[in-house]
């Protein structure tokens, strides 16, 4: 077991708890970089779409997990970044510029979108960003000369400085894109826990009263974690929208947004780990159940509902059984080897930390 003997205030906001740490997370990158030589053409897809839903979970991560404002509207500007990225190219903005002004301008609206719906809490925040999906669909089919409507767009070869990169005919380029902002992401969210900003997300989350009594501005706060997160998951949209080759007023539904906060759920609230790990479970339960079907003999039996009621079931169960998410199941399994033979089982039991003060809201 490591022991971590902290001498300074600087050792809690390092971005590596230790050297074993760095090994360990430059060990993944290596593998990660390495992947498209080792496995093939459809797995490798299949593997970029783990890392597109990953940048989504990131940006909703930070939303609900790190300040504690359920959205299900992020649906909606998963649609925004890919439609403002497509409509950008097709203006003749090169895809080095559009690409991360899609996420810019996303953010920018999400938290002009934010002023008005972050004053509603819990249930009532969820109902009003759900809205958001569902104008999605309307507004994609009013503004067809722009989005295309139900006929849809076609994402265009990226070309960046004459370097071509293309989902079906190059998927390891486009791999490569896909990790390269997932690290960049993923960097700038660890990042942002560290800073003044990213504890003040934690207060607000933990407890509004005692974080405005401490001297954060709660609505503030709130509108800048809605605009960061907007903006990453308009990203992920840009990448959704090259991942699946054509777009339309379907293709971003409001099941995406309740997709995507079970996901994070599964994989672990609050926990950058709990993204990655949540966005295995969406990306790659589909396959598990086609291979499923084909042991049991029904493979080429459609069962409506199938991917939903199993998906729903693994989210009953972690909710009853392990709140805390996948990651949550991992670390008490890493730290009872780490303790054993003096691990208790009483050492992981789940603790009630609800704050008194929030009865004042």
């Amino acid at each position: 077991m490591r022991i971590h003997f902290k001498t300074s205030y600087n050792h809690d906001i390092r971005l590596f708890e230790d050297r074993f740490t760095l090994l360990k997370y430059a060990v993944l990158l290596a593998f990660a970089i390495s992947l498209p030589f080792l496995i093939g053409d459809f797995y490798l897809g299949e593997t970029t779409n783990v890392l597109i839903w990953a940048i989504a979970g990131l940006g909703l991560m930070l939303l609900t997990g790190q300040t504690g404002q359920v959205s299900l509207g992020h649906a909606a500007f998963l649609a925004l970044g890919c439609y403002i990225n497509l409509i950008l190219l097709d203006k003749g903005v090169p895809f080095i510029v559009s690409f991360p002004l899609a996420g810019v301008l996303t953010g920018v609206i999400g938290t002009i979108i934010a002023i008005p719906a972050l004053r509603l809490h819990g249930i009532y925040l969820a109902i009003a960003t759900m809205t958001l999906s569902i104008l999605a669909d309307d507004i994609i089919v009013l503004t067809e000369p722009w989005t295309g409507g139900v006929m849809g767009m076609f994402p265009p070869t990226i070309d960046i400085f004459g370097f071509e990169i293309e989902r079906w005919t190059t998927p390891d380029r486009f791999y490569y894109l896909v990790l390269a902002v997932t690290v960049a992401c993923t960097l700038f969210y660890r990042n942002l826990l560290r800073s003044p900003l990213g504890r003040a997300f934690a207060a607000v989350r933990d407890s509004e009263v005692s974080a405005a009594a401490m001297g954060v501005h709660i609505s503030r706060t709130k509108m800048t974690a809605f605009g960061i997160s907007c903006a990453i998951t308009g990203l992920a949209g840009a990448l959704m929208g090259y991942f699946s080759g054509m777009v339309n007023n379907e293709t971003f539904s409001v099941v995406i947004s309740i997709q995507l906060l079970m996901m994070i759920v599964i994989g672990g609230l609050g926990t950058i780990h709990g993204a990655f790990f949540g966005a295995f479970m969406v990306a790659f339960l589909p396959q598990g159940l086609s291979i499923a079907k084909d042991w049991v003999g029904s493979g080429s039996v459609a069962i409506p509902g199938l991917e939903t009621g199993v998906f729903g079931m693994i989210l009953i169960l972690f909710i009853l059984f392990e709140p805390q998410g996948i990651y949550g199941r991992w670390v008490k399994t890493r730290i009872w080897f780490e303790l054993f033979p003096f691990a208790r089982k009483d050492m992981f039991k789940r603790q009630k930390s609800y704050l008194k003060t929030e009865r004042l809201r």
